[in-house]
Order: C-alpha cells, then structure tokens, then sequence
C-alpha cells in the first residue's frame, strides 16, 4: 500500500497540480491532506475545487481557519495584520458560501491505521493549528509537543513549510513540507509517500518541480495585494 500525504499549498494549484500528476504516476491508493488550502497564493478557487475533487481525508490548517474568521492579533507580527488581512480578504471574495462551509467543517487531526501501522496526523501540533515546531528541536521538545496525546508509529504534520524526518525512541516524526510555498531553500513541491508492504515501512519526501513564473505572472493577473512578497518566496523557497 502506497500513501500520499500533501500539505500546505495556499492556493498554488500549478504546483498541487504538478503533485497530483506525481501522484498519480505512483499509483498511490490513497491521500491525505494536512491543511492550508486556500491562503496566500493566486488561486485559492482553484486549489480548493481540486482539493475537494479528491474525495480525499482533508484536515484544516491555520490558514484555512484566518480565511474563515480573519487574523486576528497576536497571530502573527503587528506589523504585518494589517496587510495578511487583506490578503485574507482577497481570498476570501474568491470563494462561496458552499466554500467556506466545507473550510469551518474540516476535522483537526486524523489517526489512521493502516496494515497495522498507526498513523496520527494534524496541521501543526495535535492540540493548535498555530504552534511552531522546529525540526531543530531537541528530541525531548518534538516528543514532547508531537507526540504525546496518541499513541502510533508515524507522526505526520505541516505548517512550517520545511520537510524533515526524525526517528526517536521508535517513533518516526515527519513533516511534509510544503506544496505551494517551501520554506527550506528548495523551489520545488514537496510531499509525503509512506509504502506499507510485507509488514515492512519505507518513507519518502519527493519534490515535484513546476512552473513557477507561471504562478508569479497569476499573482499579478490577479491583482494579489501582497504579490511581491509571494513572488520572491515563491522563487526562492524561502520565507521572507
């Protein structure tokens, strides 16, 4: 069995395109969506139609909620409020009603068991959407805030955009990356493959290459209020 876990891809659909396509050349049987769908890119409409053609198990992310209700203070820098809740706005004028229901819906965490593999999965840590955890924290830190409130052999997660794999204590810790938007220096999608097979367990990150200028040139078609900015992280791979 072949597992596909996608994450983060704020309203990319060029690049969830080009993983779909790579996902679909593995012959994965099934999928499951980490968060973030919608925030921040040029194509929020899109992405989440694909994202909702899947039939796939979606949970929701902290941006995914900011497109329900706003950012609110606190969340993020002072300084940048003002500016993501206009983003936010923009993102929100792109969707529906129908839309924005099935964003308010979405569950918060998944656990999944799979040929005997238990599998526990969220958008940042199992009791926030919003919490940050590192790959470079110490291994008490990552069992600590990932790990602690199920039981399993796999803990999946996104939302800081940076892919990784830790083993501790048996216990495998992974983060996708980031489909729309990667934080960690390389231009190209990421996500997740898991094979079960024989009672055996292999991972992978693959990264998908796509046409980023393409997505540039939307975000100025569409008139994105904070294009700029999302250009050169969309260019570079990293967070500004």
């Amino acid at each position: 069995m072949k597992l596909a876990f996608i994450s983060d891809i704020h309203g990319n659909s060029v690049a969830l395109e080009a993983v779909l396509e790579d996902i679909k050349s593995r012959l994965i049987d099934d999928i499951v969506v980490l968060g973030d769908l919608c925030y921040r890119g040029p194509e929020p409409k899109q992405s989440l139609d694909l994202i909702r053609s899947l039939h796939a198990k979606v949970l929701k992310g902290n941006a995914d909620e900011w497109v329900i209700r706003g950012v609110n203070e606190g969340e993020v820098p002072d300084s940048a409020l003002s500016l993501m809740n206009k983003e936010q706005a923009w993102t929100r004028e792109k969707l529906d009603d129908n839309d924005i229901v099935y964003l308010e819906q979405l569950p918060s965490e998944f656990s999944l068991t799979y040929e005997n593999i238990n599998i526990h999965a969220y958008h940042a840590t199992p009791d926030s959407l919003f919490n940050i955890v590192l790959p470079e924290q110490s291994d008490e830190e990552l069992l600590n805030k990932l790990t602690l409130s199920r039981k399993a052999d796999i803990y999946l997660y996104g939302h800081i955009h940076t892919a990784y794999k830790r083993v501790i204590d048996g216990k495998t810790i992974i983060n996708t990356g980031s489909v729309g938007l990667p934080f960690d220096g390389i231009n190209h999608a990421s996500y997740v493959i898991i094979e079960l097979k024989n009672g055996s367990l292999s991972t992978n990150h693959i990264r998908v290459p796509y046409d980023i200028e393409k997505v540039c040139k939307q975000y100025e078609d569409n008139r994105y209020p904070n294009k700029e900015m999302m250009q050169q992280i969309i260019r570079t791979g990293r967070n500004q």
